[in-house]
């Protein structure tokens, strides 16, 4: 298994796995019905979860039910327990969209939710991260998770980020990263997609991040809490929910 869908990551344009899935994933669910492993995003439970990975597969990443991965369950539990995301009024950007939070997002009464990429079907409006049709100071809250290691001029992307956000908004904006490298490794000579993955881990991406990721976004006028949320997660719960030991989130507020 773990070579399919190592084949079929690496194959198929992330558009077209966007729609298949909507037809793949209630088969998959029911395949995988149990108990071990538990998806907090929507409270189902299967005997394992999927493999998944560019290059290495990691083993029991993705939910079968909503396709989360590792950071999606971790920023699902961060926003529930931590914020009032899903309490308060707020207009919220989401950049990416991605498939297990988008219905539910959509459902939030009091959200006023808007979904934006250049390339993925289920985003509201078509648009460039380096240029946003969007007003200066309009959203609360900016999502942006596993887009900037995919944009060479990641400093216009985070400005732009800034710029939509409103004062005392608060943004997410998850990456890979390498805690273990001091400064972002990035080559832009490197252009074949086999070279990339070779280098930076998939074949559409541009960079590693390291540690200096944080100063990055600091230095475009964001205030950047570096939160270890699964510290406060018993181990149990990390192993429940397949979660990653020590990934931080970049909680950041303008």
């Amino acid at each position: 298994m773990k070579r399919l869908f190592k084949f079929i990551l690496n194959t198929i344009p992330r558009p077209i796995l966007i729609k298949v899935s909507f037809w793949v994933r209630p088969l998959i669910s029911f395949i995988l019905k149990g108990s071990t492993y538990t998806d907090p995003i929507d409270g189902k439970s299967f005997s394992s979860f999927l493999p998944y990975g560019y290059g290495s597969q990691r083993p029991n990443a993705l939910s079968p039910s909503t396709l989360s991965l590792e950071r999606h369950r971790l920023l699902w539990l961060y926003l529930k327990n931590e914020t009032d995301f899903f309490t308060t009024p707020k207009k919220v950007l989401h950049i990416a969209p991605e498939q297990c939070f988008l219905k539910l997002f959509k459902q939030q009464e009091n959200l006023d939710y808007t979904t934006a990429d250049l390339h993925s079907p289920i985003a509201d409006v078509k648009a460039d991260i380096c240029n946003l049709p969007f007003e200066n100071n309009t959203y609360d809250v900016v999502l942006c998770n596993h887009v900037l290691e995919h944009i060479e001029d990641d400093k216009k992307a985070m400005s732009e980020l800034f710029r939509v956000l409103k004062p005392n908004g608060m943004g997410i904006f998850q990456i890979p990263q390498e805690l273990d490298r001091e400064k972002t490794y990035e080559d832009f000579t490197i252009t074949l997609p086999e070279e990339r993955a070779k280098h930076f881990g998939q074949y559409d991406h541009v960079r590693i991040y390291g540690r200096d990721y944080f100063n990055r976004l600091r230095k475009v006028g964001f205030t950047v809490n570096e939160i270890d949320y699964s510290k406060k997660l018993t181990n149990e719960m990390v192993k429940k929910y397949c979660l990653v030991k020590g990934e931080i989130l970049p909680v950041c507020f303008k």
